[in-house]
């Protein structure tokens, strides 16, 4: 048992033993019946100019660890995307080596056959530093990143771009990019709808803020290329919109939950129809995902529900609004957890969430069997406290 001082809202001290809990165990065998990538995130160097504006310098011994980490799992990476802090300090520089050295160490360390399963990465317009710019400007910078990413190997995914939100006038407009891209596409690609909680720049994405509109946009946009959308990544933070999406999709086209709030029911599904996985919150309980997975291939859904069901609250303390600051969560953990030498991250933003919101992540962890070393979690978490003056007692 492991004791932890927790902070509350006003500064005060709280004793906190955490529970006894039973190792998860590593899957021996790919899943067979979800399939699961894990949104990572990426490690700068602790002593760099990690300030708002400044280039990215990676740490790219700890931020290639993390990819070796959760492929030991049997989970996939998603690479490049929001959760690497794509449009919050990942610069476009910064952008390609990610993508370049990500797919280079899944050919080697993944043990995945296929590397479209071992790692997928982030397609955007966000290397074109203009704020305004027309439907071909934004075709041409997608373009010129799927071309990038192709080159490299590795699956794609076809981000939401704050370009498009912008330029495009109606639903048609969407259509209209989504359809001249996939034409060019060299094998199916996921698509992403990721809503205005974790970007308020995409709102009205799809063209409309009516989500049942939008969808219809989606499903056009599948309906049109079938055989070049291997699925839709779906982030709403609505489980009922994703789950009427579901329900539509043509056969072979999958929904990538990327609900962060209701991924246990979104997966585990109704009998009938399931969503499969494309989560920042995996980066975090990336041994809870896989193990759980596990229980599923083997028709166990108790041992599923018991395993992540626990995560989901943890997962909502991450998320909690501005939800968008999520990805503070992440690094946090990740380096409670022993794979970075320090909660550092681009553009200051580790600094984007106070202690008592830390502390409750602490507990939820602990409770969720999240932690996979409590002692050094809480050798780590005491140490934060005195950097910030708070002496604990032990």
């Amino acid at each position: 048992m492991t004791d932890f001082t927790l902070v509350d809202d006003h500064g005060g001290l709280i004793s906190y033993a955490a529970p006894a809990v039973e190792p998860l165990t590593r899957p021996t065998a790919r899943f067979g019946s979800r399939i699961a990538f894990a949104a990572a995130h990426v490690v700068p160097n602790a002593y760099a100019d990690n300030t708002p504006g400044r280039p990215a310098e990676i740490d790219w011994d700890a931020t290639l660890g993390f990819r070796r980490h959760l492929w030991s799992w049997g989970l996939g990476v998603a690479d490049a995307m929001d959760t690497a802090q794509r449009n919050m300090g990942l610069d476009a520089a910064a952008t390609r080596e990610l993508i370049a050295r990500s797919a280079a160490e899944a050919r080697t360390e993944s043990g995945f056959d296929d590397l479209a399963d071992a790692v997928v990465v982030g397609v955007n317009t966000d290397h074109i530093e203009a704020a305004d710019i027309d439907r071909d400007q934004v075709i041409a910078g997608y373009a010129e990143q799927l071309e990038f990413s192709q080159q490299q190997g590795a699956g794609v995914v076809l981000m939401a771009s704050r370009h498009l939100a912008r330029a495009a006038r109606s639903s048609a407009d969407y259509v209209d990019v989504y359809g001249r891209l996939l034409a060019d596409v060299e094998r199916p690609v996921i698509l992403h709808w990721l809503g205005e909680a974790f970007d308020p720049q995409l709102a009205g994405y799809f063209g409309s803020a009516d989500v049942a509109e939008a969808s219809k946009t989606v499903l056009e946009i599948i309906g049109n290329h079938p055989d070049k959308v291997r699925g839709i990544k779906m982030s709403l933070l609505d489980a009922d919109a994703e789950i009427a999406l579901r329900a539509e999709l043509p056969d072979g086209v999958r929904l990538f939950t990327g609900d962060d709030f209701n991924y246990v029911g979104l997966i585990e599904g109704d009998g009938v129809r399931h969503s499969d996985a494309l989560l920042g919150a995996f980066a975090a309980v990336g041994p809870n995902a896989a193990a759980a997975f596990a229980a599923l291939d083997d028709d166990d859904h108790e041992r599923y529900r018991a395993i992540l069901g626990p995560t989901e609250a943890l997962s909502r303390q991450i998320f909690a609004a501005p939800t968008f600051y999520y990805k503070t969560g992440v690094a946090f953990l990740s380096w409670l957890n022993g794979h970075q030498p320090s909660p550092a991250m681009i553009g200051g933003l580790h600094s984007a969430r106070s202690l008592p919101h830390l502390s409750e992540i602490v507990r939820l962890a602990a409770e969720a069997n999240a932690l996979s070393d409590p002692d050094l979690a809480a050798a780590r978490w005491h140490g934060l406290l005195s950097v910030n003056g708070i002496e604990v007692q032990r």
